[in-house]
C-alpha cells in the first residue's frame, strides 16, 4: 500500500522535557535531549504514543536525528509501504555513519533475499535473525525437518518490539514495522499503543538488545546465505546488485506518491512542539523488563514461564482493588486462571478489553478464548470484545477513514495493564500461553499516578458500548457470518492450547 497525501494539522512531542524556546529546540534538538536527562539524574521520561501518526513521526524523527548508533529488534517487519520507508530511513543513518544493528525474528520475515543480503554488506549495518529455521537461508525441506525435529524450538520466537537511538531515547510496545500498525491498511489496522522512553530505563533496554545481539540464536544474515549444501541457501550480490538496490529504496523514500511531503514536514518541524507538549511528559520511576534469549530451559513441554510472565503475575498479585487489562488474545493457562481466581476472589475488579470474532485476525487464539469464555465470565473477570467498526476509530485513525467510503476493520493489538490507578505496564505480552511460555517479550512499568490514570481512562473509553460489546450480555459472536463461527468450532476441537 501507499501512503496517500496528508494534511498533518498536529506535530507530535516526542518526549517529556522543560519548557525551551522553539528556536533552540529546532537549533539543537539532540542537545536538548541531553539537558533533559542531565536534569533529571536516575529518573526516566515516558510519553505514551497512542495513535499510528505519532507512532510513525516519533520513529522516523529519531532514524533522522540518531547522531551515533540506532538499534533495533522487532517480531514482524514487512515489505510494504511502512516497511520499505523504515529500511530506507535506517539506510541513510548508516550513509551518514551511524551504526545500525537489526535483529528480526525469522517466523514471518518477507523481504526478499538479494535486498536483505545487500543491506547487510553495508559497512555501518549489521543484520541478525533470530532462531532462523522457517525463512532466511532455510530452504522448505529444511523448514519441514526442523518442525519434526524440534517442534517446540520452531514455536519459540522472539516477540520483542524495541528502537533505541544513541543509547538514550527508545520505544517499545505493540507495533510491529508494517503497515497495519501505523493505520494505512486500506482494509485492516491495529488500534496499539508504544511508549517513548529516555533516561535511565534506556540503559536496561540496551543491556537487553545486547544480550540478545550476543546470543546464539541470533545469527548474522552473511552466515545464512552462505550455503555450500542441500540445507543452505547459497545466495550473492556483487556491487551492481548492492548499489542498484540501496537506489531503488532511496527512489521509493523520495517520491511523493510513497512518501507524502506533508508527513515529510511534519517529522522535520517535530522539535518546535517539543515546549508547548512538555507538560505531557513524566518524569520518574520507570522498569523496563524482558526475557532472556530462548525465554527458558524447558525443552521437553511447552510450559516454563519467564522473566516477564513473572513481573506481570507480581503486579496481578498486587492489586489492591482493581485492574484493567487491554489485550488482543485473551486465552489463560492453567497457572493464569488460578491466579486471576484468587484476583477476583479477594474482591479485586478485573476488566479487560479484547477481541472480539468480528474484529480479530487470529481465529486459533480466538477459539482458545471462546471455549473460557463462559468459565471467565463466572469467574468475575468483566470482558469487553472490540467491535470492528468502533467509534474510536473516527479519532485515532482520521487519515485512512476519510480516504474511503468504507473504513478498513479496526482492531486491538495494544498490551496494557493498568494497576490500581497507579502502576502501568506497555508492552508486548499478549494474555496467552504463547507469551508466558514460549515467546521472549519486553515492556515497561511505570510507578505513575498521573500516567496510569490517563492510559486507564484510554482503554475505558475502549470499553465503552461505542467501542465494544460486553462479552456477558451482549453475545459478540452473532455479529459475524455462520462460516466465520463454523471456523472458529473447528479450532475449538484441536488440542493447540499451549501454542496459542
Amino acid at each position: 500500500m501507499k501512503l496517500k497525501r496528508l494534511l498533518v494539522a498536529v506535530l507530535f512531542s516526542l518526549c517529556v522535557w522543560l519548557p525551551l524556546s522553539g528556536r533552540a529546540a529546532l537549533d539543537a534538538p539532540m542537545a536538548f535531549v541531553d539537558r533533559q536527562i542531565a536534569s533529571h539524574v536516575g529518573q526516566s521520561g515516558v510519553y505514551v504514543l497512542d495513535t499510528g501518526m505519532e507512532a510513525l513521526v516519533a520513529r522516523a524523527w529519531l532514524a533522522d536525528h540518531a547522531q551515533n548508533s540506532i538499534e533495533v529488534q522487532y517480531f514482524i517487519w514487512s515489505t510494504d509501504n511502512i516497511g520499505i520507508l523504515a529500511t530506507e530511513a535506517l539506510l541513510r543513518a548508516a550513509d551518514r555513519g551511524v551504526r545500525v544493528r537489526v535483529i528480526v525474528d525469522d517466523l514471518l520475515i518477507d523481504a526478499p533475499d538479494k535486498s536483505l543480503l545487500a543491506l547487510a554488506k553495508h559497512p555501518n549495518i549489521d543484520i541478525r535473525i533470530y532462531n532462523p529455521q522457517h525463512s532466511v537461508g532455510t530452504p522448505l525441506h529444511k523448514r519441514a525437518l526442523n518442525v519434526v525435529k524440534d517442534f517446540r524450538g520452531v514455536n519459540q520466537r522472539m516477540h520483542d518490539k524495541t528502537f533505541i537511538v544513541d543509547g538514550k531515547l527508545a520505544i517499545t510496545g505493540g507495533r510491529n514495522m508494517a503497515n497495519e500498525y501505523f493505520d494505512y491498511n486500506h482494509e485492516y489496522n491495529f488500534r496499539d499503543r508504544d511508549a517513548l522512553l529516555l533516561g535511565e530505563v534506556v540503559k536496561t533496554m540496551q543491556a537487553s538488545f545486547d544480550r540478545f545481539w550476543g546470543s546464539e540464536l541470533s545469527v548474522s544474515v552473511e552466515a545464512l546465505y552462505d550455503g555450500l549444501g542441500l540445507m543452505q541457501k547459497n545466495v550473492r550480490v556483487d556491487d551492481e546488485e548492492i548499489k542498484r538496490i540501496y537506489r531503488e529504496l532511496h527512489e521509493y523514500a523520495n517520491s511523493p506518491d510513497n512518501f507524502a511531503p506533508e508527513v515529510h514536514a511534519a517529522i522535520e518541524a517535530t522539535p518546535s512542539s517539543f515546549p508547548r507538549l512538555a507538560e505531557e511528559v513524566v518524569w520518574g520511576d520507570a522498569k523496563f523488563i524482558s526475557d532472556l534469549p530462548g525465554k527458558n530451559k524447558n525443552w521437553m513441554s511447552f510450559g516454563g514461564g519467564g522473566l516477564t510472565t513473572t513481573a506481570l503475575a507480581q503486579l496481578v498479585e498486587g492489586a489492591r482493588d482493581h485492574i484493567v487489562i487491554q489485550s488482543p488474545y485473551l486465552v489463560l493457562s492453567d497457572k493464569a486462571m488460578a491466579l486471576f481466581r484468587k484476583t477476583t476472589a479477594r474482591g479485586v475488579r478485573v476488566r479487560i478489553n479484547t477481541n472480539s470474532l468480528a474484529s480479530t485476525d487470529n481465529l486459533q487464539a480466538f477459539s482458545g478464548y471462546r471455549k473460557q469464555r463462559d468459565i471467565l465470565l463466572k469467574m468475575g473477570l468483566e470482558i469487553y470484545e472490540y467491535k470492528p467498526d468502533p467509534e474510536a476509530q473516527r479519532q485515532l485513525m482520521q487519515q485512512v477513514v476519510t480516504m474511503k467510503d468504507k473504513p478498513p476493520v479496526f482492531a486491538l493489538h495494544a498490551k496494557t495493564m493498568v494497576v490500581d490507578s497507579k502502576v502501568v505496564y506497555i508492552g508486548t505480552f499478549n494474555v496467552d500461553p504463547r507469551s508466558e511460555n514460549l515467546n521472549t517479550e519486553v515492556g515497561v512499568i511505570v510507578h505513575n499516578e498521573g500516567l496510569a490514570r490517563a492510559v486507564e481512562a484510554k482503554i475505558e473509553t475502549d470499553m465503552r458500548p461505542g467501542n465494544s460489546w460486553n462479552a456477558a450480555t451482549d453475545q459478540p459472536d452473532q455479529y459475524v457470518p455462520i462460516s466465520k463461527r463454523n471456523k472458529v468450532r473447528f479450532w475449538q476441537t484441536l488440542p493447540i492450547k499451549p501454542l496459542l
